[in-house]
């Protein structure tokens, strides 16, 4: 399993409403929930942090989880499944995963009320770029 299987995985839950801190696609799910539902759809492990609030002045154990769940920090170009931390906001943090079409994007937007697929450019600032290397 690689970064274009997870890019497949988000992709399949296009749609998916949006609601904060979930984790079932059913009921919803916010950007974490969307990474935790893909990796689930591949059949990975999962144990992702809730409890969290929209903003936040750390992001202390980011890297941490990142790791334990397989990914590996990159500085390369944005592949399809790598997983991308940004700052839309001071003291907010949002993952953003790359799409299996070059240039496109997998959120969970919560303005729209749906996981959705999107045309680049990023917009915000790229805090943490990961890349799945063996899922957990």
């Amino acid at each position: 399993m690689h970064g274009h299987d997870l890019a497949t995985a988000a992709s399949g839950l296009a749609g998916c409403p949006f609601r904060l801190h979930g984790r079932d696609p059913a009921t919803g799910l916010d950007c974490i929930g969307l990474l935790a539902a893909a990796l689930a759809k591949m059949g990975c492990w999962v144990d992702f942090p809730t409890g969290y609030r929209v903003r936040t002045g750390s992001f202390a154990g980011l890297a941490a989880a990142a790791r334990q769940h397989g990914f590996e920090p990159v500085s390369e170009t944005i592949t399809a499944g790598d997983v991308l931390f940004v700052a839309p906001g001071p003291s907010q943090m949002h993952l953003i995963i790359a799409a299996p079409r070059e240039g496109h994007f997998i959120e969970a937007h919560a303005g729209i009320g749906r996981v959705v697929i999107r045309p680049g450019p990023l917009r915000d600032p790229i805090i943490q770029h990961w890349r799945l290397t063996a899922p957990a």
